[in-house]
């Protein structure tokens, strides 16, 4: 039994330092202080309880699974689809290592970021999200030449984060699981090697602020994005089980690299290596030294350990991409005239056409659509009103859209 003067029964506060007491059956009596005390515990065991039961309902498909439904999406890439399949089954392997881990087991699994190396248009954007579309995991994707170094005009490296949390509903511990895709990565190399009286605010400052959040630190994070300011609430997010997939073209760093190959290139087999190196595709010998030269600095490279490249599309992936996968492009199209109550039908040589100047204008997959655009738009603008039932595009008709200023939109974008 506690004391007259001592009213709490739990903390045994006297009645002059509380504020008001709440008295339960048998006398019992509890303060506004341990009262509070009690709700945080409870709030934070609940915490703890939510980010466990999400790490225990995580769907971790073996690496052979991952690539099998990558294949289905994305055509060709196979070392990119092994790398990035390897990569995300032991980063949420590791997850839920960890949340299993005993005090006995002293080893933790430190996870491994992701950098992809790739001509425009070859998948890297198209990797990441169907990978996250299988974990079925908050996914992200964030530009970085919008990022600028705290205190100037742009967005703060916080801002990645701010769009993760909207992608899974302001869930923090499910956030926390998520996946960040950095496309442009290649736009934030160090301006210059010389250093300059002026501050490299869109470059390595960048790089610098991109450190906390790939290694795993605990993040104040404006909920609503934006600049911070002293009087805003903040959301505390920790980095340490995010996966960081960072991709960029690195447009000149072939050059790069051939230079370091042919230093490598002296001596008696000099003229046999030199023949060995397949210069038509010269990403495939990219490595970390290629990026801190090209403009990455050393520390943001160790912490995106996994460094892989993807292929240069060549005519016939080009072909695969229109035709194939799920959602190919003559596939989504067909899709659209459908809704409308009208089969389209798109011959052979009319993809051959379109497949040739893709090529031609070097704009990868991404500029196949544009090139399907310019053929179909007006189809697709008198064909919901003309009640046609079945609609063919041949290579006349397709080359007769193709000739005129539409074309010249197309190279020069």
């Amino acid at each position: 039994m506690a004391k007259k003067d001592d009213i709490c029964s739990f903390c045994g506060r006297s009645r002059r330092d509380i504020r008001f007491a709440i008295q339960g059956i048998g006398g019992i009596v509890i303060c506004d202080e341990c009262v509070r005390s009690a709700g945080e515990i409870l709030r934070e065991n609940d915490f703890t309880a939510h980010a466990a039961s999400n790490t225990s309902k995580l769907k971790i498909a073996k690496p052979q699974e991952i690539k099998a439904y990558l294949d289905e999406y994305v055509i060709g890439q196979d070392d990119a689809k092994k790398y990035l399949s390897v990569a995300v089954y032991n980063h949420y392997k590791r997850l839920r290592s960890n949340s299993e881990r005993t005090a006995k087991d002293d080893i933790e699994i430190e996870k491994s970021n992701i950098i992809m190396v790739g001509e425009t248009g070859t998948g890297k954007t198209l990797l990441a999200r169907t990978i996250a579309k299988l974990l079925d995991v908050p996914f992200t994707i964030v530009d970085a030449t919008v990022l600028t170094e705290a205190g100037y005009v742009g967005e703060d490296v916080e801002s990645i984060l701010s769009r993760l949390l909207q992608a899974a509903d302001y869930d923090v511990p499910r956030a926390e699981q998520g996946i960040v895709f950095i496309d442009e990565i290649d736009k934030i190399a160090r301006k210059s090697d010389n250093p300059s009286i002026t501050r490299d605010v869109s470059g390595e400052g960048v790089q610098q602020g991109l450190l906390k959040l790939l290694e795993g630190s605990i993040v104040n994070v404006p909920p609503q994005g934006g600049r911070k300011h002293p009087d805003q609430k903040m959301i505390a997010v920790n980095t340490q089980n995010i996966l960081f997939i960072c991709g960029g073209a690195f447009d000149g760093i072939k050059q790069k690299i051939a230079n370091r190959l042919n230093s490598r290139t002296v001596g008696y087999n000099a003229q046999k290596e030199k023949e060995a190196i397949d210069f038509n595709n010269l990403l495939q010998y990219v490595a970390p030294q290629d990026l801190k030269s090209f403009g990455l600095i050393p520390e943001i490279i160790g912490r995106l350990p996994v460094l892989t490249y993807l292929q240069p599309l060549d005519r016939d992936a080009l072909k695969r991409i229109l035709i194939e996968p799920k959602n190919s492009l003559i596939k989504q199209y067909i899709k659209l005239f459908e809704l409308d109550g009208v089969k389209l039908n798109i011959n052979d040589d009319v993809i051959d056409l379109i497949v040739d100047k893709a090529v031609e204008f070097k704009v990868g997959a991404r500029g196949l659509r544009s090139i399907c655009e310019s053929i179909l738009m007006d189809k697709m603008f008198e064909v919901p009103t003309s009640g046609s039932k079945e609609l063919t595009i041949d290579v006349e008709y397709a080359r007769q859209q193709l000739s005129n200023e539409r074309l010249t939109r197309i190279q020069a974008s």
